[in-house]
């Protein structure tokens, strides 16, 4: 089947949907006004140094202070090196390295005090967006992705794409852009440079470094807080970034943003401008390739699997829970095949859920205790492949005596639950609320706590209809002994606009 990118720009919000074999693989949405902040490069000021944490917080202007960790703080380059990967999207895996064992090595060189003040102006890129409470976490590790390159301005490094096997070519790409850069400039090699002639890798290499002397330039003269360099929006860095051999089209629902499209891909990748093309449908561009449909199931708490199994996933602001169970499915010889087969058909959904619903943080995933070790490699073992798709790095520890794997994928941005929903306003996001029976428990213990002090000989309690019901039912000669114990009558009222769980106590 088909590798789809579907680029839904004719309405409020724009998306861009990867499909891979007919399946939606992962989306990506702005609203509005709301563009994300990842990439973007700020003049930013030091608002406070915090030594006991090797951090700093930075005023870029947009609202909650950034995070900025030593690590990213700057220093001697040498001590870094393990910062830097071989292809774009692992260089921005930092976060995945052990923090502790990372700042002990910097803090022998440079502790944050000795790198930063209070009030001192820097330049500094958004690595991750704003999540929750937290803000934007910055570095002052600048790089600037192209099509073909990705230009590393404070760093002496060449690195070479991973997806790119052959060693030839990792050679000659080496040995291309060693030869064209400027001195103590850092480039990555991108993916999507393979095959691509010395020509086309410096013109990219060129714009780059013209970007860059832009940037410096307002560095120079701009004070802090201010927008030094805005990242691509969603659909130009989509088209820049997830564009490759392996897909097959680009299918865009809007005029204009075709126009545009094209124009970008004119530019920078004109060898592709056969794969656009312009959506000609009646019905809405996601409506056609069930995308809507697949968007629904990825907000959901159950996912069921082909064969009757299903997983439940619960997200927490610490972690996130995947607990993989058997369902319907019984299975055909016994019990240990049976187990077994649900695990591996639950692997694949699961690494899936996780890129759909961009699952990042720390991940636990309950799989069904198998008893023999060698199916428990198994699974692992699938677990490894299945995640050789997704480009989020992940940290997978063994599978445990308990079915237990713990593992960690990097979040840069929100999930996808996180930016659709929002938390119940009934329940508060607590995901439930007090049984009737408790509520009215709790009313009569007020009645008791309250009553001796009530002024008159009738006290007046207004509940939530449901709880009003069950106090003059069930639960009415409890009242009725709340009324002789201190000699008062109870009235009880039901208010339509009450919250289950609210009530009040009046004479």
């Amino acid at each position: 089947m088909k590798n789809l990118l579907l680029v839904n720009a004719d309405g409020p919000e724009h998306r861009v949907a990867l499909v891979e074999n007919g399946q939606l693989a992962e989306l990506y949405l702005e609203r509005g006004r709301g563009y994300g902040i990842v990439g973007n490069i700020y003049k930013g000021r030091v608002v406070r140094v915090l030594p006991g944490m090797q951090a700093a917080f930075v005023d870029i202007g947009v609202g909650k202070a950034a995070f900025l960790y030593v690590a990213d703080a700057g220093g001697k380059p040498g001590d870094f090196s393990d910062l830097f990967y071989e292809d774009e999207e692992e260089k921005e895996e930092e976060d995945e390295l052990p923090r502790e064992e990372l700042t002990r090595a910097v803090v022998k060189e440079a502790p944050i005090e000795a790198t930063l003040r209070e009030g001192q102006e820097i330049m500094v890129q958004v690595a991750k967006e704003p999540i929750g409470t937290k803000g934007a976490r910055v570095t002052t590790y600048i790089s600037l992705p192209g099509r073909h390159l990705v230009f590393m301005p404070t760093v002496d490094h060449i690195g070479i794409s991973r997806r790119i096997t052959s060693e030839s070519e990792r050679k000659r790409l080496k040995e291309i852009v060693d030869d064209i850069r400027p001195p103590g400039a850092g480039f990555i090699v991108r993916t999507v440079a393979e095959g691509q002639s010395r020509e086309m890798l410096q013109a990219d290499l060129e714009f780059l470094l013209k970007l860059w002397e832009e940037i410096l330039t307002k560095n120079t003269s701009e004070r802090a807080p201010f927008l030094l360099y805005q990242e691509l929006d969603l659909t130009l860095r989509a088209v820049r970034d997830l564009l490759s051999t392996e897909v097959d089209a680009v299918i865009v629902d809007d005029e204009k943003e075709f126009r545009r499209l094209g124009q970008f891909i004119d530019t920078f990748a004109p060898r592709f401008r056969h794969v656009m093309e312009q959506y000609q449908g009646s019905e809405p561009l996601f409506d056609h390739y069930d995308i809507e449909m697949e968007l629904d199931r990825a907000l959901e708490r159950k996912v069921w699997l082909k064969s009757g199994g299903y997983l439940i996933i619960d997200q927490s602001e610490a972690l996130t829970s995947v607990d993989v169970n058997t369902g319907r499915y019984v299975g055909r010889r016994n019990l240990e095949d049976t187990i077994t087969r649900t695990n591996l058909e639950a692997v694949k959904e699961v690494v899936h859920q996780l890129r759909l619903r961009n699952i990042g943080g720390l991940i636990v995933i309950d799989f069904i205790d198998m008893e023999r070790e060698s199916n428990r490699s198994k699974v692992w073992r699938s677990l490894q492949d299945a995640l050789r798709a997704d480009r989020a790095k992940s940290n997978v520890l063994k599978i445990s005596d308990l079915g237990l794997v713990e593992m960690t994928r990097k979040r840069v941005r929100e999930s996808l639950v996180k930016q659709l929903t929002e938390s119940c306003p009934y329940c508060e996001g607590k995901g439930y609320v007090k049984a009737t029976l408790t509520v009215c428990y709790d009313v009569l213990g007020e009645i008791c706590r309250q009553a001796e002090s009530l002024p008159g000989d009738r006290i007046e309690v207004q509940v939530n209809p449901e709880v009003a019901n069950l106090l003059a039912a069930s639960e009415h000669e409890h009242v009725v002994l709340l009324e002789r114990r201190f000699g008062k009558t109870i009235v009880v009222k039901g208010q339509p606009d009450f919250h289950c769980e609210q009530f009040e106590i009046h004479v």
